[in-house]
């Protein structure tokens, strides 16, 4: 009856958002490794999955959401009490399918790129609809797994490797930060083998949670990078101690940089909110180059992530859960807010059109933060 019960509850696929610009999009996965040995296991050399996401010809067949192998790692852990709280085979995250597709030729012509970051112990893999909507309005898009801190990341040959991150000891949050500036500042240097349609002269880096504070800390370091987003994220590496503010904080950078912050409860992530934390508030006045700070009003942490259309399809997740993961803005609403400004920032400052978004707000449950 239990296996019955469960392939039942793995039918219940889930429909991704229909991208909004006007290219088909392609994409695949790539392994690199680097010459560096690995930060958390020093006698090995750094190995890195990435999945590059671009403008592409209409062919090709959709790409899954997650691979079976991932999924079967993940679920139980995407299922328990501590996420989505429902029965694991719940959802059937392989059936689900991109907007993107796999083997599809790329278009002609070179496009600007975009690396992202996801939050600590994160998977790339649920940043998917963000990257294939980006890659659809005229961006390569990459997006990368921190091995040994992700997740779960699966290797060629279904080589899968969890996170060791057991703590949240200052020196772990400063290995996990400096080991994700060294991984994003490598993939860029990979990204001209990679795929030929990438113009490296105009790169933006994005990224949610700690994610975000790896695209501020990477501009420090690196020059390259034109333009970043911290996506609701701290920037300090603090962890179980006392307040470590990043170089992104102290120092700011020459070059354009955007928060896009939500709420958690009554309070929110914002320069002139420091009851979660004081980095976004000290880096403000230290930003030398162009800055906003846009927030997105009844919005929760993961809602910046799949998460935001995925949990409204799934009946099982209880509506107190839904709030605590997503928050209470129209789902459709914080989808089309998050892509139009994500966009509508690198547009402007990387292929240099003009926008009124950051002028006034446009959307349900945005406010520009002064």
């Amino acid at each position: 009856m239990q296996l019955l019960l469960a392939a039942v509850l793995a039918a219940s696929t889930l429909v991704t958002p229909q991208v909004t610009g006007p290219f088909p999009v392609g994409t695949f996965n790539a392994h690199l490794t680097d010459t560096r040995a690995d930060p958390w296991h020093p006698d090995q050399r750094r190995e890195l999955m990435v999945t590059v996401t671009y403008p592409a010809r209409a062919k090709g067949e959709e790409a899954p959401f997650l691979t079976p192998a991932f999924a079967a790692a993940t679920d139980p852990i995407i299922s328990s009490p501590a996420f989505l709280d429902i029965p694991a085979g719940t959802v059937d995250w392989t059936g689900t399918r991109r907007q993107a597709r796999t083997n599809a030729p790329a278009l002609p012509g070179r496009f600007p790129t975009v690396l992202f970051s996801p939050g600590l112990q994160s998977p790339r893999e649920f940043h998917a609809g963000a990257a294939d909507d980006l890659a659809s309005r005229g961006y390569v898009v990459v997006t990368v797994s921190h091995t040994y801190e992700s997740l779960v990341v699966e290797f060629p040959g279904g080589r899968l490797v969890p996170s060791e991150v057991q703590d949240a000891r200052p020196e772990t949050m400063k290995k996990a930060i400096d080991a994700r500036v060294a991984d994003m500042r490598f993939v860029l240097g990979q990204l001209p083998r990679l795929h030929k349609g990438a113009d490296v002269t105009r790169v933006g880096i994005a990224g949610h949670s700690y994610g975000g504070y790896t695209a501020g800390e990477t501009m420090v370091h690196d020059r390259r990078f034109d333009a970043g987003i911290n996506i609701d994220g701290a920037m300090e590496h603090s962890g179980e101690g006392p307040y470590a503010p990043g170089e992104i904080v102290t120092k700011g950078v020459d070059r354009p940089f955007l928060l896009f912050g939500g709420d958690l409860g009554e309070r929110e992530l914002s320069h002139v909110d420091t009851s979660l934390t004081r980095s976004w508030a000290d880096f403000w006045p230290n930003q030398r180059g162009w800055k906003r700070d846009v927030h997105l009003d009844d919005g929760a942490h993961l809602g910046f992530s799949d998460l935001q259309w995925a949990v409204p399809q799934i009946d099982e997740v209880t509506p107190e859960r839904r709030v605590e993961l997503i928050g209470t803005i129209t789902p459709r609403s914080s989808v089309k807010a998050q892509h139009d400004y994500v966009a509508a920032f690198f547009d402007l400052h990387l292929k240099h059109r003009g926008t009124t978004l950051f002028d006034r707000a446009r959307h349900p449950g945005i406010r520009l933060v002064p």
